[in-house]
């Protein structure tokens, strides 16, 4: 099959008197913003393109057709499609969701408290089929305190861009104007007269807080809060002890915060504290007291407390560890939980308020899993709340746990419906030194058959941005890449914030490259340990972790079998450079700022994969993306994969994959997920010969 060509058209770039030369800058939209709303906007041409590396890609991949077939039935088989969630007790209501067998969406359910009688409140997908749309995207999902409406957000192209509707939940009528081009975000007011929201602005930016009186068909919705920075972002919420409500508007690395009280019929909120570079905080109340969760002259957060603030004379509740996370606060009127990170590794403490001792919450003698904790009910007067755990190997397990007497109850296991022994995998946590001595850890899964004398294929997966922490708890899809022999392994690369902000701070800015070096060198230490060999890696990221796999195949393409890359931002200098775009403002702290400082300019012209494409062999490789999506522009892996064909220099295979109409998250509904990753698991096996 004709391998597909994208027209060129020169055109000389210039910045900090630096040129580059770009043959297709072209296929991005000026109108890229009407094209996420409406699809037919698109480019005839472009269309045409990215129609043609789809047909190419499936033609590649056709001999696959019959492993993805199975590899779809072999993931969907280990969940268990009719399914329900854990109920969670309001003052009047228990609610629930449950899933089908038949169904993609959710289903919402409740009953009253001492009645058998259960509700339907939300069906999924009846609701898919009412607006006859490919795309069906549920942004928020929130019942009104007096349990009489419910409101949702709906997103039908995948841009991100909600629509808020209120409905009566006993006539199922609306009762109030659509909302549309919002975040997605519900907070219902405690009087249930109103609703909050944020309103995204003309560049996808939600920077202005709106209240909304339900019944109100007129849309005169009146406007709280208005973010005058560019590069923040709002969003609203209510306290733990529902007195106040929070805004807070932030970027990746900055937060400010605004408060009012619940009680108040004209909401002025007013600033708690002033915004300072770097700084990162969040007030929450209970009990008569105000808690921050802050990185002020804490670098891994600390947590104070004060009596009010208008004073805020702030003591320490919880002091920082080094390179430990202090994490959030869960409240009881007897308990306060609150979780850390070290290594890549979680823990939950709890404190008894009366006594102020805290001790450590342990329930699996694992050394590799993550625990979570959430509510029982609404009511915060108990000592009941479930608790759960996971790990690479063991699926999902959740206790009620009474914090008083210790007792606990399995009231829910993951159950894999096709089959699994925990007892058939081996999780390891290691660590190795990344090129400046600094320890970096690995999670490696592998089946207890697998050999570890470099002769297995190996899928490393990263990410490494945004301070986000890659946890190893439990995924099924993954067993079916494990259960072939291969091994998969997860990168705890700096960029995320699995040893603290420091580890955050050295992968980010003018320390990214540290990012892939250290998923280098992981890749390198796997080799020498005979975890694998040179040339039967499979690198794996998306999104940021798209960018991580764009430059590291630029810089060590001999390490990779393939690489897998899912809405990959490949062409970040392009992104930087226009500050018109959705995220690119509010990344300069992640990032840099390349229009505006020469040193970002030629730090970030110095890794950005579309621009430092070489003369060279490369490896397979799978590249995803989506035309709705508002995150990463199609353009990018788009114009990524042209300039690649331009440039290699071997047969492996190069395939563009877009869904056209879909955004960031890849195809909706339950199906939709599964058949992605079939693909990708797919294109894996094949170029390690295991088709």
């Amino acid at each position: 099959m004709k391998v597909p060509q994208l027209r060129k058209k020169l055109e000389i770039k210039s910045c900090h008197n630096i040129t580059w030369e770009d043959n297709y800058s072209w296929i991005h939209q000026k109108n890229i913003l009407e094209v996420l709303k409406d699809n037919t906007k698109l480019d005839p041409e472009v269309k045409k393109y990215l129609e043609e590396e789809n047909r190419y890609a499936e033609h590649h991949l056709k001999d696959t057709r019959k492993t993805q077939k199975k590899l779809f039935d072999e993931i969907k088989s280990r969940i268990k499609l009719d399914d329900e969630s854990l109920k969670f007790k309001d003052y009047v209501y228990e609610y629930w969701t449950k899933t089908t067998a038949q169904g993609n969406y959710s289903i919402k359910l409740r009953k009253k408290i001492g009645s058998n009688k259960i509700e339907e409140i939300w069906n999924g997908d009846r609701e898919k089929e009412l607006l006859n749309t490919e795309y069906f995207g549920v942004g928020d999902l929130e019942v009104s305190n007096n349990d009489k409406c419910l409101g949702y957000s709906l997103d039908l192209k995948g841009s991100e861009y909600y629509t808020i509707y209120i409905r009566d939940i006993e006539t199922k009528k609306i009762i109030s104007k659509e909302i549309n081009e919002t975040s997605g975000g519900i907070t219902f007011s405690l009087d249930d007269k109103f609703i909050f929201y944020s309103k995204l602005d003309e560049n996808h930016r939600a920077r202005k807080i709106y209240r909304h009186k339900i019944g109100n068909f007129d849309l005169e919705d009146e406007l709280i809060f208005e973010e005058k920075s560019e590069a923040f972002t709002v969003s609203i919420g209510i306290s733990s002890d529902e007195k106040f409500y929070f805004i807070n508007s932030s970027d990746h690395n900055t937060s400010e915060q605004y408060y009012f009280l619940t009680n108040e019929e004209k909401p002025k909120p007013k600033l708690i504290i002033k915004r300072e570079k770097g700084v990162i905080y969040s007030v929450n109340s209970w009990g008569g007291k105000f808690y921050n969760h802050t990185n002020k002259n804490a670098e891994d957060f600390k947590i104070d407390i004060c009596d009010n603030l208008d004073e805020q004379n702030w003591e320490a509740f919880i002091a920082p560890k080094d390179e430990v996370l202090i994490g959030g606060l869960t409240f009881l009127n007897n308990w306060i939980i609150r979780g850390e990170t070290s290594n890549a590794l979680d823990k939950l403490f709890v404190k008894n308020i009366s006594t102020n001792i805290e001790e450590e919450l342990i329930f699996s003698d694992e050394k590799v899993y993550v625990p979570g904790v959430s509510l029982v009910q609404k009511d915060r007067n108990t000592d009941d709340v479930y608790l759960g755990y996971s790990s690479p190997k063991t699926p999902s397990r959740v206790y009620k746990y009474n914090l008083l007497d210790k007792s606990r109850k399995l009231v829910k296991e993951q159950e894999i419906p096709s089959g699994h022994n925990k007892n058939d995998y081996i999780v390891e946590r290691v660590e190795f030194k990344s090129h400046d001595g600094r320890l970096v850890p690995l999670t490696i899964t592998r089946h207890k058959k697998t050999k570890v004398d470099g002769s297995a294929n190996l899928l490393l997966y990263g990410y490494g941005s945004y301070g986000n922490s890659m946890s190893p708890s439990f995924s099924s899809t993954k067993l079916s890449l494990i259960n072939r022999n291969i091994i998969w392994v997860t990168a705890h690369i700096r960029g995320g914030m699995e040893k603290g902000m420091k580890w955050w701070k050295e992968g980010k800015l003018t320390n990214k490259k540290n990012t892939f070096d250290d998923y280098i060198y992981a890749a390198k230490y796997l080799i020498e340990e005979k975890y694998t060999s040179v040339g039967k890696i499979i690198g794996m990221g998306g999104s940021a972790g798209g960018l991580l796999m764009g430059a590291v195949v630029n810089q060590s393409p001999e390490l990779f079998l393939g690489v897998i890359m899912a809405v990959p931002f490949v062409d970040s200098l392009t992104t930087n450079l226009d500050h018109s775009l959705p995220l690119t403002v509010g990344e300069f702290d992640e990032f840099g700022n390349a229009k505006d400082n020469k040193e970002h300019f030629e730090y970030i012209f110095s890794y950005a994969p579309y621009n430092n494409i070489k003369k060279m062999d490369y490896p397979n490789i799978l590249i995803t993306t989506s035309l709705s999506d508002n995150r990463v522009l199609f353009d990018e892996p788009a114009k990524f994969t042209a300039k690649l064909r331009d440039f290699k220099t071997d047969n492996n295979l190069l395939l563009l994959k877009t869904e056209m109409n879909a955004g960031h998250g890849g195809k909706s509904g339950r199906d939709g997920a599964i058949e992605e990753i079939a693909i990708d698991y797919a294109f894996a096996l094949k170029i390690c010969n295991k088709i």
